[in-house]
């Protein structure tokens, strides 16, 4: 592997002006995989789904991408029991989040997303509709009744309004942290995996020292690291030294900072910990290593 990395160019700034959908979306929350063919290798990205219409989609990914990309997405929608499987081009995307839009959609496939629409809408609409029905057989009441009530009635249904508000408001919270629970929970379950600096335990402990040059013909996916905003406002560069620890299934276990500032030294490991290795063998067999990289930062 080479003393120096390249910093990764300055990420796509998130859009905060109206909506540029040509397209209605709604939400879906789903894991999907995403696949991009680097030189000549593909690489399959796991991540969920945020939401979905019938131009593209939006996720969040185990790994980063760049915009212009070509890439091919398999994901399980809500009322189809096989999988959506086609080609998109990434139109947007910062760190983690991405938003694809469709290339070639089959009129089958576009078909199944209007109703998975058509599902996600009744949904979110069940139950709506009643208000304003009357018992049947009894007519409404005349607009002249409520000046007949006292006043006594009005502020009961004042107070009756009010509590349905609140009960209302209540549920909608409740609601919204489940949801929230939930999403963390997944986020959790694809990050499982993952691990920065830790204490090595002894089934993580290294069984060699391999090269850096060695590893490197072994690395087959690579996330360049972001060049942190506090560090290019201040100007701050250099190169960052880390021991990382490669698991048998050759993605990156364990690792440790041997120079360099705190900012620099966490924007390497975010990068690191998405690095992946054809497993190295000893004897055959895949084993557990150590190597040394650097991740070099400069404007």
């Amino acid at each position: 592997m080479s003393n120096q990395e390249v910093a990764v160019p300055s990420q796509v700034s998130a859009w905060t002006g109206p909506s540029r959908r040509r397209t209605e979306r709604f939400e879906l929350q789903t894991p999907l995989d995403v696949t991009v063919l680097r030189s000549g290798i593909p690489d399959t990205m796991p991540g969920r789904a945020l939401d979905l219409g019938e131009r593209g989609i939006a996720a969040m990914l185990a790994g980063e991408l760049v915009a212009g990309e070509a890439v091919g997405i398999e994901v399980q929608l809500p009322i189809l029991a096989d999988l959506l499987r086609t080609r998109a081009t990434v139109k947007y995307q910062d760190r983690l989040r991405c938003g694809f839009e469709f290339v070639g959609l089959s009129t089958e496939h576009l078909e199944s997303i209007r109703d998975c629409a058509k599902h996600a809408k009744a949904q979110g609409t069940a139950g709506s509709g009643l208000a304003g029905r009357t018992e049947k057989g009894k007519k409404p009441a005349s607009p002249n009744a409520d000046s007949n009530r006292s006043s006594g009635a009005k502020s009961g249904r004042r107070h009756g309004l009010g509590w349905a508000i609140l009960v209302v408001v209540l549920i909608l919270a409740c609601g919204a942290s489940l949801f929230w629970w939930k999403w963390n929970q997944a986020w959790k379950e694809l990050e499982s995996g993952l691990k920065t600096e830790q204490t090595t335990t002894a089934e993580q402990r290294p069984q060699a020292q391999v090269p850096a040059e060695v590893m490197e013909k072994l690395l087959i996916h690579r996330v360049e690291p972001a060049y942190p905003a506090e560090a290019r406002r201040t100007e701050l560069q250099g190169v960052i030294a880390l021991d990382i620890v490669i698991g048998r299934d050759g993605s990156v276990i364990n690792m440790r900072a041997l120079n360099g500032p705190e900012v620099l030294v966490k924007a390497a490991m975010d990068a690191l910990r998405w690095w992946k290795f054809e497993p190295y063998r000893l004897n055959g067999e895949p084993a557990i290593v150590e190597t040394t990289v650097a991740v070099e930062f400069k404007r």
